[in-house]
């Protein structure tokens, strides 16, 4: 059972820091500092969409549109925050 503890664990840290990653990205793009018209930039960034976008769809499906604010990632935390939890409570070793 430590062994899958651990596989969740690391998986759900993977998870948390790409959404990180792809939030500071849409900062950075959408304030210019990155530009989407250099080529690492770019496939960075479609990568990462290509990767989360599944997740992210079905989330704003069911949210209502709050116009330029986009709630989904929040949504994930939550998720990931609540599935690290019952990997603690339900898992984790003795």
């Amino acid at each position: 059972m430590p062994v899958v503890y651990d596989v969740l664990n690391a998986a759900i840290s993977v998870a948390w820091w790409i959404v990180i990653i792809h939030i500071v990205m849409s900062w950075l793009i959408n304030f210019q500092v990155l530009n989407t018209r250099q080529q690492l930039v770019a496939q960075i960034w479609y990568g990462l969409n290509r990767l989360l976008e599944p997740i992210y769809r079905p989330i704003r499906n069911v949210l209502p549109n709050t116009g330029g604010i986009d709630l989904s990632p929040i949504i994930v935390f939550l998720g990931l925050i609540a599935l690290q939890s019952f990997n603690d409570a339900y898992i984790r070793p003795f």
